[in-house]
């Protein structure tokens, strides 16, 4: 999953949406839409949200956003002065003003779920709780705005991700990557409700959106039974329009791993050195790790290695710093016997 999307779309929302004030009776989707206020920038509406209403931490926001964390905690200064400053009653918005809200709204439940999917730090990967509240005020929202394909679409993402949640953790606790995840735990409850939500989007807009493009990308993988099923053309193309859609150096990193189960692990090696270039991901863990597996499946062990020691450095989640350190103690070792099956070259006597 993206990071930045909704801040970077600048999409304009269904003018006709229907948002009765009378019908928000969730008092935390009360708060979030107060918190959204637009007389600040999209950036600091959000982290301000996150940390007052979603009560994620600065570092935690900080992730999600690729920034460093005095970043983020200068927003949310600046943010509180802003609102002080202005007199902004504490109040519910009503009509175009809670319209111009709702993308900030979906932005903010998407990282809140994303926190609960994938954890900033602590010894736990995931944190579910976090996953159902964001899947919880998705389905409220999508309720009172039923025509709004990116809710829908939201919606649907939440869903498809929320059927993997028992199989990403095997029974020591430690993640499992997607490839190996056991996909009869997969919850087709979930995958039914993701599939619906997604029809719904698609029903609404002949174009789809960011999320609604994130949930097509998800249900490519809810819809293969084994991984060599799954249709990685397709999640090329799907990548290819979210990354025009939405430029980000994420969405990129993610294309080049569909691109590699196309083309090959060099053609997507080839990508990610261009992410690289940019310097906008130096301290993403999941860089490195990606960058790893692909010089892993080069047989380029040792810088594999390599990779894998840096994303075990910059991971702040205990399971996450594990699985790269094992997978680089794995690389170190293919090296060594690879150096080791090496034809020694016996010179031969000067005549």
């Amino acid at each position: 999953m993206g990071r930045e999307l909704e801040s970077s779309t600048g999409r304009a929302f269904n003018d006709a949406v229907d948002l009765d004030p009378e019908r928000i009776d969730d008092d935390q989707l009360r708060l979030i839409f107060v918190a959204c206020h637009p007389i600040l920038p999209v950036p600091a509406r959000v982290a301000l949200t996150l940390r007052l209403v979603g009560g994620l931490t600065t570092t935690e926001i900080a992730r999600a956003y690729v920034v460093p964390e005095p970043t983020i905690a200068q927003r949310i200064v600046r943010a509180k002065k802003t609102i002080a400053k202005a007199g902004v009653p504490f109040e519910v918005p009503t009509g175009e003003d809670r319209a111009a809200r709702l993308g900030t709204v979906l932005e903010v439940i998407y990282l809140i779920f994303n926190e609960g999917y994938s954890a900033t730090a602590g010894d736990e990967w995931l944190r579910p709780e976090l996953c159902e509240e964001a899947l919880r005020l998705g389905r409220v929202l999508a309720g009172l705005a039923p025509d709004e394909p990116e809710v829908q679409g939201l919606v649907a993402l939440m869903e498809f991700q929320s059927s993997r949640l028992h199989a990403r953790i095997g029974p020591s606790g430690a993640p499992v990557l997607l490839h190996d995840q056991d996909r009869r735990l997969w919850d087709r409850l979930h995958i039914n409700r993701g599939e619906a939500a997604l029809r719904r989007a698609d029903e609404l807009s002949p174009v789809r959106g960011p999320y609604a493009l994130q949930a097509a990308i998800a249900a490519c993988h809810a819809r293969a039974f084994r991984p060599n099923e799954t249709d990685w053309d397709q999640l090329v193309a799907l990548y290819t329009e979210l990354a025009r859609q939405v430029p980000s150096p994420i969405v990129e990193l993610n294309r080049a791993v569909a691109v590699s189960r196309v083309r090959g692990p060099e053609s997507a090696l080839e990508l990610v050195d261009l992410v690289v270039a940019t310097r906008t991901l130096e301290r993403y863990h999941l860089l490195y790790s990606v960058r790893g597996d692909l010089l892993y499946q080069l047989g380029r062990h040792a810088e594999a290695a390599e990779e894998f020691e840096r994303a075990a450095a910059l991971a702040q989640n205990e399971p996450e710093r594990v699985l790269s350190a094992a997978r680089a103690e794995e690389s170190r070792t293919r090296a060594a016997a690879t150096r080791s099956e090496a034809p020694s070259i016996t010179p031969r006597a000067a005549p």
